[in-house]
């Protein structure tokens, strides 16, 4: 799980993490959506076809799949898990969405895109893109082509936040990293640890990613019951995610232009799709419980948790109601997704 980095790999990574950081930082000076995520992605990705070579030491990624994991986590606080208790019905709804979303457009993409079942599942999988990189990669999936995927739903669900904003009258700041008092060294310290411990026992059993869904739940347990209140600090919560989008641009290395333009089409089609399915069970869900349609609709969608939960802000959302909804979505997700693609196989 954690092994001794070389110097060369080491090195590689360094160079990555550099062109990553500068994607991040003209991305915020462009004050692009997601800058975070969506700098890092695209300069590294231009960069790894122009040639140069990119890559994440596995035990770096793994440290940091760590860190994302906590820092998820940190989203379930007591009002999130009250709220999943007073609305049953639509969190009911959103599990029969989430699976089936999952099982329509991964089989669209095993019949119409050539692409095996459980790469298929996964680039089908609506979110938690740090837990899908960590899935793909221990599996020794194409997780080029289904971070290609992803990354188009990200980006375009991502790009249409403003312009979904700018609709209702609303101006959408460029916040990403939650706002709130940072956590304590010590209580950061205790989730870090008690992830890992959690991680290493779920490595043993074979379940893919056990860093990441260690930390996670660990950080959702500690946050749940208030025993570890606030956030990650911005800074490292920061460098986590710069990280996974350098991540996601270093898996564009020998990618050829159709393999990129067929990825293209599956991702825009894929992202349709689940916005469509969202639509379809945010519709009843608001008629039941009185709500607005636009507002379980945000809870619904399948974007960035921080973009999403901001958005519902923005729109006078209830915010316990949207942040467990997104928190339900990658809780969800953690269970479907190995269901979906089995356990990894072990040499």
């Amino acid at each position: 799980m954690l092994t001794r980095p070389t110097a060369q790999s080491l090195r590689v990574t360094g160079q990555t993490l550099i062109v990553g950081a500068i994607g991040a930082a003209l991305a915020e000076i462009a004050n692009a959506p997601i800058a975070v995520l969506t700098g890092p992605a695209l300069l590294v990705s231009v960069a790894a076809l122009a040639g140069l070579r990119t890559g994440i030491d596995d035990t770096v990624r793994n440290l940091v799949f760590l860190l994302v994991g906590v820092s998820i986590g940190s989203g379930v606080d007591a009002s999130s898990a009250q709220a999943m208790l007073r609305w049953p019905l639509a969190f009911a709804a959103l599990g029969v969405m989430l699976w089936a979303t999952l099982w329509l457009c991964g089989q669209i993409l095993q019949r119409g895109f050539a692409m095996d079942r459980r790469s298929a599942y996964l680039a089908a999988a609506p979110g938690h893109l740090s837990f899908v990189v960590g899935l793909s990669t221990g599996l020794g999936l194409d997780t080029t082509r289904i971070v290609v995927i992803q990354s188009v739903r990200l980006l375009a669900l991502t790009l249409t936040v403003p312009v979904i904003a700018l609709a209702f009258g609303f101006e959408l700041t460029g916040q990403v990293l939650p706002s709130g008092a940072p956590m304590h060294w010590i209580d950061l310290f205790n989730l870090l640890a008690l992830g890992y411990m959690l991680g290493h026992a779920l490595d043993k059993i074979g379940l893919p990613a056990p860093l990441l869904i260690g930390g996670m739940v660990a950080s959702s347990v500690g946050h749940a019951t208030a025993l570890t209140p606030g956030f990650m600090p911005n800074w490292l919560a920061y460098a986590g995610l710069m990280t996974v989008g350098t991540l996601i641009g270093a898996r564009f290395n020998g990618l050829t232009r159709a393999a990129f333009a067929q990825s293209l089409g599956a991702g825009l089609l894929v992202t349709a799709l689940t916005v469509l399915m969202a639509l379809a069970a945010a519709l009843p869900v608001a008629l039941a419980l009185g709500f607005d349609p636009a507002h379980v609709l945000v809870a619904f969608a399948p974007g960035g948790l921080e973009t999403m939960i901001a958005m519902g802000i923005v729109l006078g959302a209830n915010p316990g109601f949207v942040a467990a909804a997104h928190v339900a979505r990658l809780l969800y997700l953690t269970v479907m997704l190995p269901a979906f693609v089995g356990r990894i196989k072990r040499d």
